[in-house]
């Protein structure tokens, strides 16, 4: 089946994000499709990914059911691989990014000299890829281009651009369903490094989860087998996340600043992104990945 990189159906509402085509069926639900476009340091690729999609979506509603005991979420219904219908929500303008080990963006802070994230200090002495004394949380912006950036709790909150008390049950909710992630990742002999979480208002006012979450778009996983060995070497930890794709990019001299060309991808890499997607949804998942070959606008008619 051929890569889905866009849709664009007759349907009001429709917003296109770095990964999801996003659209309104009624007053209270949204429809959204997962393609299998990939974006990384902000820009969208030409390419896309085979089943990257179908990885996503799946891998989000298995979490969002297996957390609904601690965060409830927006989804109504998964009736393709490709899609979810969701409730519709005020979707809080942050990332909430909690972060439980040096790696990724804040190892490249570390390493390059900075002890605060986002306000929050890191200690001294941290090797690269160790775990931090607790996890903390990082927000960020949530950009409609260009890049997003870190921001503090504290200015979110001196800005007026989230009240304290929604500040807090965000935190806290982020909070408890990083534990979750991380006891449910141990289960399957995984440690979650980081990731983010994205929050939304329905209209009787609960705070509940919208967007993916605890996928590898979302999300940085390592393998805890070996990973004492490489911290103590001092190498890279075996990870299942787009932290590699990202160095890929840089290697070939792209970063995502103003002015470069956007490279295209070469097939051997997308092909190693695919099956580095499928072995963590069956790492996470525990089971084997069979694709939904079912065509996805079959599906999106017989919802509207």
């Amino acid at each position: 089946m051929p890569e889905l990189l866009t849709t664009n159906w007759p349907l009001p509402g429709r917003y296109q994000g770095k990964v999801r085509d996003t659209y309104r069926l009624d007053d209270d639900r949204l429809l959204l499709v997962t393609t299998d476009r990939i974006s990384a340091f902000d820009c969208v690729f030409a390419e896309g990914i085979p089943y990257k999609g179908q990885v996503l979506n799946r891998l989000a509603a298995h979490f969002f059911h297996a957390t609904e005991d601690v965060a409830p979420n927006a989804l109504l219904a998964v009736p393709h691989g490709n899609v979810a219908v969701h409730r519709r929500a005020d979707v809080l303008p942050f990332e909430f990014v909690v972060r439980g080990y040096l790696a990724g963006h804040a190892l490249r802070t570390y390493a390059a000299g900075g002890r605060t994230l986002c306000g929050v200090a890191l200690p001294g002495g941290l090797r690269p890829h160790e775990r931090l004394p607790a996890p903390i949380l990082t927000p960020a912006t949530k950009a409609a281009e260009g890049h997003d950036e870190d921001i503090a709790r504290a200015d979110i909150v001196a800005r007026g651009l989230l009240d304290a008390a929604t500040m807090d049950e965000a935190e806290a909710m982020a909070m408890a369903l990083f534990a979750r992630g991380t006891a449910l990742a141990a289960e399957r002999g995984l440690l979650l490094v980081d990731t983010k979480f994205e929050f939304g208002r329905l209209p009787d006012g609960r705070l509940v989860v919208v967007d993916e979450m605890l996928t590898p778009d979302s999300s940085r996983y390592y393998y805890a087998d070996g990973y004492e060995a490489h911290l103590a070497a001092g190498t890279t930890p075996r990870q299942l996340s787009k932290e590699f794709m990202r160095e890929w990019l840089l290697e070939n001299g792209f970063s995502g600043q103003a002015g470069q060309p956007i490279p295209t991808l070469p097939d051997t890499l997308r092909a190693d992104v695919s099956a580095r997607y499928i072995e963590l949804y069956e790492a996470l998942i525990g089971e084997a990945f069979i694709p939904d070959e079912r065509p996805v606008a079959e599906t999106v008619e017989a919802l509207v």
